[in-house]
């Protein structure tokens, strides 16, 4: 055992170790200062904020430590036990969980509350890591892919039915884990697609030719579908001829059929984008069997898939989204000006990351966290407190911090001797990057806000110990690279 204990402490990746250690410092006097108007100064009290973080604080160095003494084998192993037994907590907290702030996400055990989706993150890390090291896995095959899916779009529905969108929205992260793997570029454009039909759709919705009868949104995602049905046909068939026939009837006669509807009678260009875009799939369609390439009929599936997408996008704006969400989204693309609604958290935010200036206004300063005019201040907003109090300078020091943590985590990842340590490594790598880039691009309002916390910084006791599993982890598995205990 002694043996085991020298062996883990010696290979154990202490520069990790030491970034993270340097964020959590980071956090907890940005904790600090966000607390420092509404209790007293005496942060080391566990009565306040800064001193009940410290005791998450010291309670995840243990936890840490105790996952590290894990052994590899054991993870592997029970990868599905705990990951089932993660998937039943998330199941048994929709129905016995208290109403909190609109969500049923919170599991109360006296003074203690917990969420199990932040502990859920590294058990689907775990089951996915261990499926996708079957030697007959083919990231390639649509069968294989579904499964892999499945893992993690199983606890993404529990959690949305928990009401908690942003914790869900993060399992997303494991798509760029498949992309890794060797999953085929495709699904990442199908995804990226989806996004931004949606917002071009809800943009330009209210914006018009002039009398044209049609919206300018449809017209533009229709003509960019059309493009699209071109460009990936010709870097599938690389048949000129074909690749220029679809083009020509696409998308020039929805070039003559504007420049009639706008010169002579005005008519729904977008039925005729449509019209268009059926001829071209079935000729497509038609061109595939005749050529025995079946894989041309995948671009067809693409662009008729696309237009049943578009015509859904404002029933699920309208009648799926709730009335919140729709807000957050018209004002994060500057359709509505909600200052004192849904865009006072951001509008706050930024006054106080731009009062902060280069050098900031120092420590415990700030007067909009302060006087507290920043909502959830020291959770999910607690990089506007760093903004103010460190400037420019303090903000960009805890990016570089984030930003060497990650790159460390992807050179770990890479140095795998196994796919279940690599799968897992890079898990770990896209959730706290997909926290990282929503948390801070929600604070700068370029991204919805969602509620997600900032990894190791924001104040809670379960995501700290959620993302701190998750690590440890990993830094086990990284121990065992090459030697088995």
């Amino acid at each position: 055992m002694e043996k085991r204990n020298v062996d883990i402490f010696s290979r154990l990746d202490w520069l990790t170790v030491l970034l993270v250690v340097a964020i959590m410092v980071c956090g907890w006097f940005s904790i600090c200062g966000a607390s420092a108007a509404l209790e007293n100064h005496d942060f080391f009290s566990f009565a306040t904020r800064p001193g009940k973080q410290m005791i998450w604080i010291l309670c995840a160095f243990a936890l840490g430590a105790v996952m590290l003494f894990i052994t590899q084998t054991f993870y592997n192993t029970y990868a599905y036990i705990i990951y089932i037994i993660l998937l039943l907590s998330l199941i048994v907290t929709i129905f016995i969980a208290t109403d909190t702030k609109g969500s049923r996400s919170w599991i109360h055990m006296g003074p203690v509350s917990l969420q199990p989706a932040e502990f859920a993150k590294f058990a689907t890390a775990l089951a996915l890591a261990k499926f996708v090291d079957r030697y007959d896995f083919n990231p390639s095959a649509a069968t294989d892919l579904l499964k892999a899916s499945l893992i993690f779009i199983i606890p993404m529905m529990l959690i949305i039915c928990q009401n908690e969108t942003g914790s869900a929205l993060v399992y997303m992260a494991f798509l760029l884990v498949m992309y890794r793997e060797g999953m085929t570029g495709s699904v990442l454009l199908v995804g990226f697609c989806a996004i931004l039909f949606f917002i071009l759709e809800i943009k330009f919705s209210p914006v018009s030719f002039g009398e044209q009868p049609f919206k300018v949104g449809t017209w533009l995602v229709l003509t960019i579908i059309q493009l699209l049905e071109s460009l990936i046909l010709w870097f599938m068939s690389r048949d000129r001829k074909l690749t220029l026939t679809v083009l020509g009837v696409g998308t020039g006669g929805m070039l003559v059929g504007l420049a009639f509807s706008l010169s002579i009678i005005p008519f729904k260009v977008t039925w005729l984008q449509a019209v268009l875009i059926a001829l071209t799939c079935a000729y497509i369609i038609f061109r595939a069997l005749k050529d025995m390439a079946r894989q041309y009929i995948l671009v067809a599936f693409f662009a008729l898939g696309s237009v049943c997408y578009l015509l859904s996008v404002d029933y699920a704006f309208n009648n799926i989204l709730q009335p919140h969400q729709r807000t957050r989204i018209n004002v994060i693309l500057g359709l509505e000006d909600d200052p004192k609604g849904a865009g006072y958290n951001v509008n706050q935010s930024l006054i106080a990351i731009g009062s902060g200036g280069l050098t900031g206004k120092g420590f415990m300063k700030g007067t909009q966290t302060k006087l507290k005019y920043v909502p959830e201040q020291d959770t999910d907003f607690i990089f506007c407190t760093v903004g103010e109090e460190q400037g420019f300078k303090g903000s960009v020091f805890v990016l570089m911090l984030y930003l060497g943590l990650l790159l460390r985590l992807i050179f770990l990842a890479e140095r795998q001797s196994s796919v279940f340590g690599r799968v897992y490594g890079y898990s770990v790598v896209c959730i706290l990057f997909f926290h990282l880039f929503i948390n801070i691009g929600m604070v700068l309002g370029i991204t919805p806000v969602i509620g997600i916390p900032l990894p190791f910084f924001s104040y809670g006791g379960s995501s700290l110990w959620g993302f701190t599993i998750l690590l440890a982890v990993f830094l086990r598995i990284d121990c065992e690279r090459t030697t088995s205990y």
